[in-house]
């Protein structure tokens, strides 16, 4: 029984069993949580419906002496059906044992089922007034929803939302990330920073909406050259970074190459008809002597400014 019951049930006529009984009752069916109650032989002595529909129990599950419950049962097989379901079978079983095993513990966690959904689980005991053991009491809760406005949330703040690749946030949390994976296991570590050569003429010439269809191309153009490992991000209004894990300068240039080479001979697909354009590339690789990431993109930076200096639609090196 969790405080909330106890409180309630405090407030009632305390030799007025039936009607304590009735309002427990009450209390636990207009509950929002699945509830199941076990005692300390672990038999269940309680369970509301919404337990049942939370974890989606079959009637032949329901093996209890009050028909249509498992109320009077041991709760091996609501236990057995219940680890079907769960994505990690062990974890599971071994958090449960523990509980039951440890009576003075509480539980709160987050369990992930193999349809999907996921759920959020309390576990408390059960003690009398002289303390001695009663049983534990489980909550579940279906917090799908909101994990999925969470996630949601978190997409949209990692990602542009014009073209729905990372943004400038999500590119500097993960290129410190591998800034430190690279320092720690003195791997290779690689950037590129693009820039879309005469943006501003393209905007100027044909509006601002075409200007937006060009990038959001460009952008399904360069997702299809690079690897699953590769973060490629938007971090400026057309500038563009690439991070390049485990990838040495030379490696670097020949996607870079590859990249540039793809975006030039494209003809980009617009409402108002085909458009080309060209991208300046500048790479550079980690050095040792590095302290941050930025030190890093500073030089891919400086070394796209050089192949805009050189004419455009080309590819430099740092220094």
């Amino acid at each position: 029984m969790n405080k909330d019951t106890q409180s309630l049930t405090k407030l009632v006529n305390v030799g007025d069993y039936e009607l304590q009984h009735a309002l427990v009752n009450a209390i636990i069916d207009s509950s929002p949580d699945g509830i199941l109650v076990v005692d300390e032989n672990a038999t269940i002595v309680s369970h509301n419906q919404k337990f049942v529909e939370i974890w989606g129990i079959p009637s032949d599950r329901l093996r209890g002496a009050e028909p249509g419950t498992a109320i009077g049962a041991d709760d091996s097989p609501i236990l057995a059906y219940n680890l079907s379901q769960v994505k990690d079978e062990q974890a599971f079983l071994a958090r449960v044992k523990m509980l039951y095993d440890n009576p003075q513990l509480k539980d709160q966690c987050e369990i992930e089922l193999k349809d999907g959904r996921t759920l959020e689980r309390h576990s408390t005991v059960l003690y009398n007034d002289d303390g001695v053991y009663l049983g534990r009491v489980w909550f579940f809760r279906d917090i799908s929803l909101q994990k999925k406005t969470e996630s949601n949330l978190r997409d949209l703040a990692d990602h542009d939302p014009l073209t729905g690749i990372p943004n400038r946030r999500y590119f500097v949390e993960r290129a410190n990330q591998e800034f430190a994976r690279t320092k720690r296991r003195l791997t290779p570590l690689s950037i590129a920073v693009m820039d879309v050569d005469f943006f501003k003429q393209i905007n100027d010439l044909n509006g601002h909406a075409v200007g937006d269809e060009v990038l959001k191309s460009l952008c399904k153009a360069g997702e299809k050259l690079l690897r699953k490992a590769d973060i490629f991000a938007r971090i400026g209004g057309e500038e563009f970074a690439v991070l390049l894990p485990d990838t040495n300068l030379d490696v670097a240039v020949v996607l870079a190459e590859r990249l540039r080479q793809s975006i030039a001979g494209s003809k980009f697909s617009l409402s108002s008809g085909e458009l080309n354009c060209t991208v300046s590339i500048g790479v550079a690789m980690l050095k040792s002597t590095d302290t941050c990431i930025d030190d890093c993109l500073v030089r891919a930076d400086g070394a796209m400014y050089k192949a805009k200096q050189n004419g455009r639609n080309r590819v430099e090196v740092e220094g």
